[in-house]
């Protein structure tokens, strides 16, 4: 496994995160035996940045995450999120900030975590967590309560937003360095590279876009058809191939974001595996270039995240 250092931080975090949203069932049930044996086996891969939120089966996932810490707490990267508890439960005011990291914390079976983040700061008027919410990171922070202060979310406007407004460690940025779009290379790496902040990559396969099966029925209507049948056609020509489309979305994401890491979620062995592979094979290059002919002029297309006027 290879480690690169997360933006200033001085945290050097392996190539391929853990995302744990699936470990709080966000995409199914899964047994809590066979979810942890996925994270056990992330670990023994050498992953060592885990990340988390309370939103993630409404604290499950890092109820489960505790039990992977304990007794390896030395030798793991946590972070997690606040800010964010359902699916339309938003609330970046500074005591409810401290009331759910501090249920975090007892979930985790952790004093402190490496990194916290406000979790979809674009779901409500950017005034709020950049005001009240970026002040009470600050004072975690600087309690001792957390290492590094960061927010997450989905629009790149967002993203440079935020990060001009406020001094943050780090940022989450999902969906926007994959076969459909690179906006995270473009957009997002030269403004967080000008701020020493370091850039967390997610959903490389785009929340299940970049799979065989496509992406669930409420993700399809989020994003809309044309993505939709965009990243159809990818599936198409890997298919054509013989080839997967997730891992060459994952060696794509990976290998080509420029990001120290990034987050792959999955309570399912086999696919954890095969994003750790994905990480060192080398891209075909032409089939890279086939399936990047395929989606043509509808690359690089986003959907609408949270307020309009976040966008």
């Amino acid at each position: 496994m290879e480690y690169r250092e997360l933006g200033s931080t001085g945290l050097r975090v392996s190539v391929v995160g853990y995302g744990t949203a699936p470990l709080g069932d966000m995409f199914g049930v899964n047994d809590e035996d066979a979810a942890l044996q996925s994270a056990y086996r992330a670990l023994d891969a050498g992953i060592n940045f885990f990340d988390s939120s309370p939103f993630y089966g409404k604290g499950v996932a890092e109820e489960r995450l505790g039990k992977v810490l304990r007794g390896r707490r030395s030798e793991i990267i946590v972070g997690t999120k606040a800010g964010r508890y359902g699916p339309e439960q938003f609330d970046f005011s500074a005591d409810r900030i401290r009331r759910g990291f501090e249920e975090s914390l007892r979930l985790l079976g952790t004093d402190y975590v490496d990194i916290l983040q406000l979790h979809d700061v674009e779901f409500v008027d950017l005034e709020g967590p950049t005001g009240e919410g970026y002040v009470e990171l600050i004072r975690l922070r600087d309690a001792g309560m957390c290492r590094f202060i960061g927010m997450t979310g989905y629009p790149t406007a967002m993203t440079r937003r935020v990060m001009t407004e406020c001094d943050l460690d780090v940022t989450l940025s999902y969906a926007h360095c994959t076969l459909l779009d690179d906006c995270l290379v473009t957009e997002i790496l030269p403004a967080a590279e000008e701020r020493g902040v370091g850039v967390i990559n997610a959903a490389a396969v785009a929340l299940g876009l970049l799979t065989d099966a496509g992406p669930p029925p409420h993700i399809a209507q989020v994003v809309g058809e044309q993505i939709c049948a965009a990243a159809r056609r990818a599936a198409e020509v890997c298919q054509r191939h013989g080839a997967d489309v997730s891992f060459l979305a994952n060696q794509y994401s990976i290998q080509r974001s420029g990001c120290a890491t990034t987050l792959i979620g999955t309570a399912k062995q086999r696919h954890l595996d095969s994003a750790v592979a994905a990480a060192e094979e080398p891209i075909d290059e032409d089939l890279l270039a086939d399936v990047l002919a395929a989606i043509g002029s509808d690359r690089g297309h986003h959907w609408t995240a949270g307020l309009l006027q976040n966008n």
